[in-house]
């Protein structure tokens, strides 16, 4: 009997020769598995291509709203952003991927999975990570780090060889993962660090330079930390990402150019299109402001960076990060509001900011008279806040005088 085994599948160039390359060296039965994640266009001619490419099956699995309510919206409560400029676009779909691969699996009986992300990335670590975690059992097949083709020139070449039409060129030779939430851009002139991403790389965003003259204001409503209405309108996830890429995206918002560090332990440069996300962090960001007291806010910060290290390494699924969601849940019990944007050839600027669970105490904070605040209070509170500092100086100042005797 012919084994089975369940591919991750694109229908980009790796996946594409993938295909073919498993049944010439191993023999496989391949299944395609691909998740709908909103990459739109790109999916229409998917199943056929598999298909011409040899796969026996094709699975295509709408994941979209699965993808922002059980990934993207925790991560976004989290306020986890990547070294302080990456908005995690991959790093979150990868582990629902493989869960829906472990599943595909399961339902064919295939002993075997395989991906077509390269040994030089952080999808293979993501993958197969994910997959250890939902099923050790599985064997994991990883063609990147097995064949002997070794660049995009010479995968192009294989699959033009074999008939199978890539929807990257010699011409544009970018790497790019798109998802409802994103789309990255690698490879190609953006290897250089020193070269400008070209005017024409970005799908999703206006150059800001070409953004509309007039402001755009928009109005963000938001129920424990989790985005729900646009303009006082209830919208579900992703008529909302939607909304919020479509209106963030022409007005220049959301663009990202980083050369970021690998989990494998090299750098790499990337430009992303976040559109819609960078808007509801940089908002979510404004309320949390108006609802948090100051050390819980501060120590969310620490922690949010802890939650985007975990989900860029691929340990979506480890202990760690389970426990640090029941963290941010808590903590996002208040976060309920609602945040006027301002967006402008690509910048975002709070125009207001409304919350029934605000700490802002107009008759503590005014500069004006108040009946409120003892300023006289403050002296007390200073002489005891400074007192460590005190103490250092006064014990310094007697041992200074104590050697100027000696």
């Amino acid at each position: 009997m012919t084994k089975k085994i369940v591919l991750a599948y694109s229908g980009g160039l790796d996946t594409s020769i993938i295909i073919p390359w498993l049944k010439e060296n191993f023999g496989y039965d391949v299944v395609a598995m691909t998740a709908d994640l909103g990459q739109g266009e790109e999916l229409d001619a998917v199943r056929e291509k598999a298909l011409k490419s040899g796969a026996s099956k094709v699975y295509i699995e709408d994941v979209r709203e699965e993808f922002l309510t059980d990934y993207v919206f925790p991560t976004l409560r989290a306020g986890a952003v990547y070294e302080g400029k990456y908005l995690l676009g991959t790093s979150m779909a990868r582990p629902l991927i493989a869960k829906k691969l472990v599943e595909a699996a399961h339902r064919e009986g295939a002993g075997a999975v395989a991906h077509g992300a390269t040994g030089k990335g952080n999808d293979q670590v993501r993958f197969e990570v994910s997959v250890k975690a939902l099923d050790p059992g599985l064997e994991v097949i990883a063609p990147w780090r097995l064949w002997d083709i070794r660049s995009r020139e010479e995968a192009i070449g294989y699959a033009e060889a074999r008939g199978i039409p890539v929807p990257v060129t010699k011409e544009r030779p970018y790497s790019m993962d798109r998802n409802i939430w994103h789309l990255s851009h690698e490879g190609g002139g953006l290897e250089d660090p020193g070269n400008e991403a070209p005017d024409d790389i970005c799908i999703m965003v206006t150059p800001p330079e070409r953004a509309p003259d007039e402001p755009l204001y928009l109005d963000l409503g938001f129920e424990a930390g989790t985005p729900v209405t646009i303009n006082g309108v209830r919208l579900d996830p992703v008529a909302l990402v939607e909304r919020l890429n479509a209106v963030a995206g022409a007005n220049g918002v959301g663009i990202v150019d980083m050369v970021e560090n690998r989990l494998v332990g090299m750098k790499s440069r990337g430009v992303y299109e976040t559109p819609g996300g960078t808007v509801l962090f940089y908002a979510l960001r404004e309320l949390e402001r108006l609802t948090l007291d100051r050390l819980t806010q501060h120590f969310k910060e620490g922690a949010a960076g802890k939650y985007a290290e975990l989900l860029y390494d691929g340990l979506w699924f480890s202990p760690l990060r389970e426990a640090l969601d029941a963290f941010m849940t808590v903590v996002s019990r208040t976060v309920t509001g609602r945040v006027r944007v301002k967006m402008y050839k690509g910048n975002i600027a709070t125009a207001g900011v409304w919350s029934a669970h605000s700490l802002y105490v107009k008759d503590l904070a005014t500069f004006e008279r108040d009946e409120m605040y003892n300023q006289n209070d403050a002296a007390g509170f200073i002489n005891l806040f400074g007192l460590p500092l005190k103490v250092r100086a006064l014990v310094e100042k007697a041992a200074g005088k104590g050697k100027a005797e000696g």
